[in-house]
């Protein structure tokens, strides 16, 4: 579960990363709080639009950010992008501090701050390629989500008691000084050999490539599909929740704990993912059914203690789904072009809020968030549906009789194609060695040179003894 953990490289990115994380989630608590309590009279659109405008860059600079990603050194974007967070921290911490914030500065903010994770999404994301092995990638984008989670736990819980104890403005600047920790770790990983991976070359269609290739894999558009209409319709958490606390009755504190108490089935979820070999199609399929499951079953909870205990299971299921589709894209693509078509999964994953954050907003405020939360499962049954479309039409599922059963029917899942695309290893070829012995007399060049043996079951010939020594990888 833990075994990326080994990398001192990763351990080193893990522990800031963490660190820089609990701030994110206090920001993005005190963020949506603000805009519901402080600036506006309750009004769930206007956090709707505050989180349509922090996404939509993602949506709308994809070509750029993920060349970007690709093209240069990842290390460096991402201690330019995380400086650039944290002075926005800082300046709207200010404006809140002061007095003087209104509304269209939380607007600005969020725009800036949108602008800002475009390009750092992709180049973060990616990072993990060059801490790890390929073996272990799987792995270690599992323990980054339950890096995210785990502070996820603590972060909403801890902004909720600084708005009351402190205000909102000093959560943005506490946020802010969260960020000097990743930008240690960024720095201390500037002496050490990270590995590099193969940079994209300078070329025409380069903008366009991660696109083509997005295209001819029919498995990838299936995830990306499913990632847009839960990232659209279901993943707009400060909605339900800012929504729901105050149907309850409940302040900031109960507000900030519903995030916290959600981060336990996340957290759940992300450490499971970490478990498992690989990432699975249907794995992804499973995990968007029964989220739909679960948001219906918030739906209709009568009380906010039970409320609370059902986003347990939203969050497990969320994040089972994001960490194996992440996890399923970054394994199966190619590294010259994995920035690209991160950047694309990204753009489609948070790119969906700046058109389904408004509608839910929209519907909270006319019926009510307990038909916000009808919207997030219906648009689950829809993705759960095209996943299993897909299996079915175009990998062949059915479901047949166990070959283990015996006098008691079993069943099981059969396929006439592989479900999974194989993972994407740089591939090797073998290479014969030849020992030379040094030749310390003439006589030694008088003789006959020595041909190398084939490995066993090799069916290559042996290289011409006069031909020079090849180098391969």
């Amino acid at each position: 579960m833990f075994r990326s953990l080994a990398s001192v490289d990763y351990r080193i990115w893990f522990v800031g990363a963490l660190i820089s994380n609990i701030g994110a989630w206090m920001q993005a608590t005190a963020q949506s709080w603000v805009v519901l309590t402080e600036l506006t009279d309750n009004d769930a659109l206007a956090v709707g639009i505050t989180m349509a405008l922090q996404f939509a860059p993602q949506l709308l600079l994809v070509p750029v950010t993920g060349l970007i990603a690709d093209r240069f050194e990842r290390r460096k974007i991402l201690m330019v992008t995380q400086s650039a967070l944290m002075v926005l921290g800082f300046a709207l911490g200010a404006l809140l501090i002061l007095g003087h914030a209104e509304l269209w500065h939380l607007y600005v903010f969020a725009g800036l701050l949108g602008i800002v994770n475009a390009i750092d999404m992709p180049a973060r994301q990616t990072f993990v390629a060059d801490l790890v092995s390929s073996s272990n990638m799987s792995n270690a984008v599992a323990l980054n989500s339950a890096s995210f989670n785990a502070a996820r736990m603590i972060g909403p819980a801890l902004a909720g008691l600084l708005i009351v104890l402190v205000g909102t403005g000093w959560v943005f600047v506490i946020n802010a000084v969260t960020f000097i920790a990743v930008l240690v770790a960024l720095a201390k990983l500037s002496g050490a050999k990270v590995r590099r991976m193969p940079r994209a070359p300078q070329e025409r269609g380069a903008f366009v490539a991660g696109f083509r290739y997005a295209a001819g894999r029919p498995d990838l558009a299936v995830v990306f599909v499913m990632v847009f209409l839960i990232g659209a319709f279901g993943m707009n958490f400060p909605i339900f929740s800012s929504t729901m606390a105050v149907e309850f009755g409940r302040g900031a504190g109960e507000y900030g704990l519903l995030s916290s108490i959600l981060a336990i089935g996340s957290l759940t979820g992300a450490l499971l993912a970490a478990k498992r070999e690989r990432a699975r199609m249907r794995v992804i399929i499973a995990a968007v059914a029964f989220f739909g499951v679960a948001a219906t079953v918030a739906a209709v909870m009568p009380t906010y203690w039970l409320f609370a205990a059902s986003t347990v299971f939203i969050g497990f299921t969320i994040v089972t789904m994001l960490t194996t589709a992440n996890g399923y894209v970054q394994t199966t693509t190619d590294p010259l072009l994995r920035g690209r078509v991160m950047a694309i999964y990204m753009a489609i994953l948070s790119g969906g809020t700046p058109i389904g954050a408004p509608i839910v907003g929209a519907v909270a405020n006319a019926w009510g968030p307990r038909w916000a939360l009808g919207i997030a499962a219906a648009a689950a049954a829809v993705a759960a549906l095209i996943g299993l479309g897909w299996l079915i039409v175009a990998r062949g599922l059915r479901v047949v009789r166990h070959p283990a059963a015996g006098w008691m029917p079993r069943l099981a899942l059969d396929y006439a194609e592989a479900p999974t695309a194989a993972i994407a290893v740089p591939l090797t070829r073998p290479v014969d060695v030849v020992k030379r012995q040094p030749a310390p007399h003439a006589a030694a060049a008088e003789r006959p040179p020595v041909v190398p043996e084939r490995a066993a079951g090799s069916t290559r010939p042996a290289p011409c003894p006069t031909a020079p020594a090849a180098s391969g990888s």
